[in-house]
Order: C-alpha cells, then sequence, then structure tokens
C-alpha cells in the first residue's frame, strides 16, 4: 500500500485508510510466520536437502534461501534510521517477499501429485541408493 499507493492530498501521512492496519497485522504475523518456518524446517526442509530425490528441489531451494534475508530485512526495517538504506531495505524486503511467495506457490504446485497420494502425515518420499543399505 505505502509504494503504489498515492493520495490526493498533500497533507496525508497514509496513502490508504487501511495501511496502519495492514502493516500492524504483518508485523504481528511475522513471529509466527518464523516459528512456522522453524517446524517446517525440521521436518521437512533438512530431510529434503539431505535426501536426493529431484522432484520440487529448484522451488524448495529458492523458497529457502529466499527466506533468510526476508527475514533479515524484515528486522532490519524496524531499526535502519537511514533514509536511503531504508528504501533500499523496503523494496528489498517487498521483492524478497513476491519471489518468496512465488517460490513457495511453485514448490506447492511440483509437489501435487505427492499430496494426492495416500501417505503417512508428515512423510518424505525418499529415493534409497543400494549402496546406503549397506554399511
Amino acid at each position: 500500500m505505502k509504494r503504489f499507493m498515492e493520495t490526493d492530498d498533500p497533507w496525508a501521512v497514509i496513502n490508504h485508510p487501511l495501511e496502519p492496519w495492514v502493516l500492524k497485522l504483518h508485523v504481528l504475523s511475522a513471529p509466527a510466520m518464523l516459528f512456522a518456518v522453524g517446524l517446517i524446517a525440521t521436518n521437512h526442509i533438512w530431510r529434503s536437502l539431505k535426501s536426493n530425490l529431484p522432484t520440487g528441489r529448484r522451488s524448495g531451494v529458492l523458497a529457502t534461501y529466499t527466506f533468510f534475508p526476508l527475514v533479515l530485512t524484515g528486522y532490519l526495517i524496524q531499526v535502519v534510521i537511514d533514509e536511503l538504506s531504508l528504501e533500499i531495505l523496503s523494496w528489498s524486503h517487498l521483492g524478497l517477499g513476491i519471489l518468496c511467495t512465488w517460490a513457495v506457490l511453485a514448490h506447492r504446485y511440483v509437489l501435487k501429485p505427492f499430496f494426492k497420494k495416500k501417505t503417512r502425515r508428515g512423510t518424505l518420499p525418499v529415493q534409497i541408493n543400494k549402496n546406503s543399505l549397506n554399511p
């Protein structure tokens, strides 16, 4: 809202009446998102990176590697006071957010056939090498 909407009033502090509420919702939901990604990291991300299953790897790696700079820019936006740095961080946070959202949606689309199969909750289809069975 802040970057893409402009008001007709030259004295307006905000560009849309809902802008402060959306910003507050965004700031309050970020810790929940961090917690959710932390849970997903232990069950899914770490095992997927260690496995040799090629399906969904590119989109998953892209989502994982864009999430960490997204979090970093989100925290830095709250503490940086230099105008130029704040502008760069804001645009970076917006771009990374769009890229991360796109990667998660692409990851979900690529893995759609696995969600249709009846598997035990929390399992990950993994290809096993024949050499890994013999110690």
